[in-house]
């Protein structure tokens, strides 16, 4: 994803990050498929302009059903990277079609009540306490990267970085 941000001489918006939407390939690296609603545009315009929402629900970034942000711009994608890695580290589903009352089982406010009270996931089998703090680094990273005004979101360039170790302080 940030080689469609940033590496590419256009932009590239993809609308669409979800599970079903990587692959993996050889040694696991992950793949971006499925750019039947991604968008080009140039490097040095930062918002473009939607006439329709575009997306799954449950990784739609909140400007495009919302409006309150005016255009969208790269970081809406940010926004469905956040949300596809909430659901890696807990092993849930951002929406379930079951449940009747989706404020019930809000994926992220879930996940924020465990960072917050240092609660460890259920989910979670034996792991060191190195693994531990991996999974709560992710987890961080990700509730960063779903800020509901998009100016407070990261880069994917920051994200990498941070994934990566290169920024210690979170």
């Amino acid at each position: 994803m940030e080689y469609l941000h940033q590496g590419c001489n256009q932009r590239i918006l993809h609308f669409d990050i979800k599970p079903h939407n990587i692959l993996l390939g050889y040694n696991f690296n992950p793949k971006i498929s499925d750019f039947g609603l991604a968008k080009l545009y140039a490097r040095d315009q930062s918002i473009v302009t939607l006439t329709a929402a575009r997306g799954t629900m449950g990784y739609i970034t909140p400007e495009l059903y919302s409006r309150n942000f005016g255009g969208v711009s790269y970081k809406s994608d940010v926004y469905s990277f956040g949300m596809l890695v909430l659901e890696m580290v807990s092993g849930r589903r951002n929406s379930d079609p079951s449940v009747e009352n989706q404020a019930e089982v809000y994926l992220p406010e879930w996940i924020y009540e465990k960072v917050i009270n240092g609660k460890e996931w259920e989910l979670t089998l034996e792991m060191t306490a190195e693994d531990k703090e991996k999974m709560r680094h992710l987890t961080i990273v990700a509730l960063w990267c779903i800020q509901w005004n998009p100016k407070n979101r990261p880069s994917m360039t920051k994200v990498v970085n941070m994934l990566t170790g290169r920024l210690q302080n979170l």
